[in-house]
């Protein structure tokens, strides 16, 4: 494998770019291609064996590109095929789930929230999950319907946004969580208005740092680093409107960032 070869990602839409960013800030020198399917978004609301489909399509892309580490930047697709993907597939993939463990461990009222797909709070690795780290927590669950549409319209900062997100965590508000896991890939970019709604005391987590900590170890372990010392280049494709995957990255604020069209 080429070191100087890209790190592959892809989600269901633009919303994978909150990972990206962290994975792209803790490793300046690594190259990357991004997929925004966001053709098929939200993936929260297909089957298993949809999301495996999609999933696997959009593997074979970035292999065909020539990635030589797969993240993928979807809760649910995470949830329901990652182990699919690893068991067919030569490349090293990162998976990204909620991040459960740290806000069971550290709540103090026993209650937190998860605002997540359905797709990922009906999966199988989430029931595993939470069984593990919060079996003695209070867990609110919440389907953040609507929230990706309206993420993937550029419409993250609009009034109707903000409707929804209080329609959403009424049941979080009544229950005190002291905790909201961010458990979907589009949803950090809703974090300012998140804060905005609830109490100063409720913490927000989601797992981008820790994914990007993990590739970090997952090319040290492979010796995949790239060290050409060339300036890293980031191609960043969408199958729908490029343009609010643009505004996300700020493309034109970056001359290493090309932001295009791609059939996929």
């Amino acid at each position: 494998m080429n070191n100087t070869a890209p790190i592959g990602f892809f989600d269901s839409g633009v919303g994978g770019t909150s990972i990206w960013k962290e994975v792209v800030q803790l490793l300046p020198n690594e190259n990357s291609i991004y997929l925004a399917d966001s053709r098929n978004a939200p993936y929260g609301e297909k089957s298993p064996n949809e999301i495996i489909a999609l999933s696997r399509k959009n593997t074979e892309k970035l292999i065909e590109m020539g990635a030589k580490l797969i993240v993928v930047a979807c809760n649910t697709a995470t949830t329901n095929a990652i182990d699919f993907l690893r068991s067919s597939y030569p490349v090293p993939f990162i998976g990204i789930e909620p991040a459960l463990k740290p806000a069971a461990t550290n709540s103090i009222g026993k209650s937190i929230g998860i605002l997540a797909t359905k797709g990922t709070l009906s999966s199988e690795l989430f029931a595993k999950t939470s069984g593990l780290y919060a079996s003695n927590i209070h867990i609110i669950e919440v389907v953040g319907e609507g929230l990706v549409k309206l993420i993937e319209e550029g419409k993250k900062d609009s009034s109707e946004m903000e409707t929804l997100l209080r329609n959403l965590l009424a049941p979080m508000l009544k229950a005190e969580i002291d905790y909201l896991v961010l458990g979907c890939s589009h949803y950090p970019y809703l974090t300012p208005k998140l804060k905005e709604i609830l109490p100063e005391s409720v913490k927000i987590i989601d797992s981008g740092e820790a994914v990007a900590r993990q590739t970090k170890r997952i090319l040290e372990k492979f010796d995949l680093f790239n060290i050409s010392g060339q300036v890293s280049k980031h191609k960043l494709f969408s199958n729908s409107n490029s343009e609010v995957l643009a505004n996300l990255v700020g493309e034109a604020l970056n001359p290493s960032i090309e932001v295009s069209y791609l059939e996929f």
